[in-house]
């Protein structure tokens, strides 16, 4: 079992993504958690989305491996899946629990039982959903997916996806990205949380 180093707890309070000189941006109330395959853009839409919103970005593989000091890569190598998902939990649960912010999880987080029930409680769910083609091109670029190792990665991935889509489905929100510019994408997930807030009741002058 892997020791990890908890760091500072960053708590955050307050009303984020508040500017009343820009009706386009809005408040938050919960964090945001952005799921999905490997390879679908969770992190470079994840920190435009967190720009756009004014709030702070954290991508859950990176803080994880901050706090065990080696790669995911390494994990999953030298300890397994089972370890890595148990420190995937509690780096997810930490930082739901740090207040308003954009989260971006591994591709394998979400469907964690436990780590899906916690994310269903105290955030907004949204699934970046990416054509099986362009995951494919993308992956390809990067030989350090450690599920996609050994094998054919064009078997392998049809297998994974057709194991988490329905998975990914719970999410609370289904955006469709593309190979178009990361801000545009960030955009559209933007509008979409938007459009899923409660609307604020007019009040009768």
């Amino acid at each position: 079992m892997i020791g990890i180093q908890s760091g500072q707890e960053k708590y955050v309070t307050g009303n984020y993504g508040m500017n009343k000189s820009n009706p386009e941006v809005f408040s938050l109330t919960r964090p945001v958690a952005l799921l999905g395959m490997m390879g679908a853009g969770k992190s470079s839409v994840g920190r435009a989305l967190a720009d756009l919103l004014s709030v702070p970005y954290y991508d859950s593989d990176a803080e994880i491996e901050a706090a065990a000091r080696c790669s995911v890569a390494q994990i999953f190598g030298d300890y397994g899946e089972a370890e890595f998902r148990r420190m995937e939990r509690q780096v997810i649960a930490r930082l739901l629990n740090s207040g308003i912010c954009v989260l971006s999880l591994g591709g394998g987080a979400f469907i964690d039982t436990q780590t899906r029930e916690r994310i269903k409680n105290t955030a907004l769910s949204v699934w970046i959903k990416v054509d099986r083609e362009l995951l494919l091109t993308r992956v390809r670029r990067h030989g350090d997916r450690p599920l996609l190792k050994n094998g054919d990665p064009e078997e392998n991935l049809s297998r994974i996806l057709k194991e988490r889509e329905p998975v990914y489905a719970e999410a609370d929100l289904t955006i469709l990205c593309d190979d178009r510019p990361v801000g545009q994408n960030a955009r559209r997930v933007m509008e979409a949380i938007k459009e899923a807030l409660p609307k604020e009741p007019i009040i009768p002058v």
